[in-house]
């Protein structure tokens, strides 16, 4: 039988960037990674709420994780893609980014813990800071990023 997870001590990420900084997100959360298109204003939304695609028919909610993280607004370039996420089988969400990379394969040894006091805000977004190669990628904790304590239905 064969199965699209990698052993148990590792996880596949997808990178993007988000200025000149490497984001990780776990593979088994994305739905989908579709070209930029057109976002339709939400009004009275949160800042870092884009607006709303229409995706096959579906209408999911955009968000900037750029704004969100308190970086520059976003350039939008022929390298802008958004990720649609899936948390629940019901509740897909797109999340903005300047591009996708690659995917990657880290093992749980080669991941150090966030500093959960830290006094940065976007380390409770992390759920931990990746090893690849020589460089070092954060590993989004993509459901303390797409729900937000803000966001009372």
């Amino acid at each position: 039988m064969e199965t699209n997870n990698t052993s148990s001590g590792t996880k596949q990420y997808i990178v993007v960037k988000l200025g000149g900084e490497q984001f990780g997100i776990d593979i088994n959360y994305i739905d989908n990674i579709v070209r930029m298109q057109r976002i339709t204003r939400v009004p009275k939304a949160q800042e870092y709420f884009k607006g709303v695609i229409n995706l096959r028919g579906e209408v999911l909610p955009v968000m900037s994780l750029r704004v969100k993280f308190g970086l520059d607004d976003d350039e939008i370039t022929n390298l802008t893609r958004i990720i649609i996420i899936k948390l629940e089988p019901q509740a897909a969400v797109g999340i903005l980014v300047d591009m996708v990379k690659e995917v990657i394969t880290i093992s749980d040894d080669e991941i150090e813990p966030v500093a959960q006091n830290s006094t940065d805000e976007k380390a409770m977004y992390l759920s931990g800071i990746g090893k690849y190669g020589n460089e070092l990628i954060s590993l989004l904790n993509i459901a303390g990023v797409v729900i937000d304590k803000d966001m009372d239905r």
